[in-house]
């Protein structure tokens, strides 16, 4: 069985952690990338209106167990079937996505380090920091944009549970990390570390 590595990429909202993958894919091809957000729990009943009825930005809104059985069986050179989520609707899609584990297993997401035993499946932890003003500003375009959106329903959901639940639960979780990134994807030197270790992982 070939040996995989698993990265862990975490950060708040709008970070950056999602053009550090891109960037990383620009220069790596052997890898399987895994985004939390797929392994949201549904919630059919929210809308913009009541867009703080289900709290997103608490470790509790992730399949956890799911999470585990996945990692696991990646890291065990199984291939999964990784769900999807519609996040205009706020549930779980019916497909889902086969993925054949590789070397490198990228698991990213705003909260890939709260739950201990995910936590353990990760050889090598990288937080990404970037200023709250500018992850704001990427949420507020991206939700519009991308998720059917208001701008009142987006400051709402941020004030509300977004600032807080990073602070609570996002920001503390920097301590258990082996990099951390300042400025995302804009940090090309961190960057070019980072790929180097991928490379020197899968041979490149």
């Amino acid at each position: 069985m070939t040996p995989t590595t698993v990265i862990g990429i975490c950060g708040g909202s709008g970070s950056g952690k999602t053009t550090i993958v891109r960037k990383i894919s620009e220069l790596v091809k052997d890898f399987v990338f895994i985004p939390q957000d797929n392994y949201y729990k549904s919630a059919e009943y929210i809308s913009n209106a009541n867009i703080t009825a289900f709290n997103f930005d608490h470790p509790e809104a992730f399949d956890n167990d799911l999470i585990i059985r996945h990692l696991e069986a990646l890291r065990r050179g199984e291939v999964i079937e990784m769900p999807t989520y519609d996040f205009v609707h706020h549930r779980r899609r019916q497909e889902t996505i086969t993925m054949a584990s590789r070397k490198i297993i990228i698991f990213e997401g705003i909260m890939v380090f709260t739950n201990k035993e995910v936590r353990d499946l990760i050889d090598l932890k990288i937080f990404v920091d970037t200023p709250d003003d500018i992850r704001f500003i990427r949420r507020l375009i991206r939700d519009i944009k991308e998720r059917g959106r208001t701008v009142d329903s987006v400051v709402e959901q941020y004030l509300n549970v977004v600032r807080p639940g990073h602070y609570q639960f996002i920001e503390p979780t920097k301590a258990y990390a082996d990099i951390i990134i300042p400025e995302g994807g804009a940090n090309e030197r961190a960057l070019n570390v980072l790929v180097t270790f991928i490379k020197s992982v899968v041979g490149d």
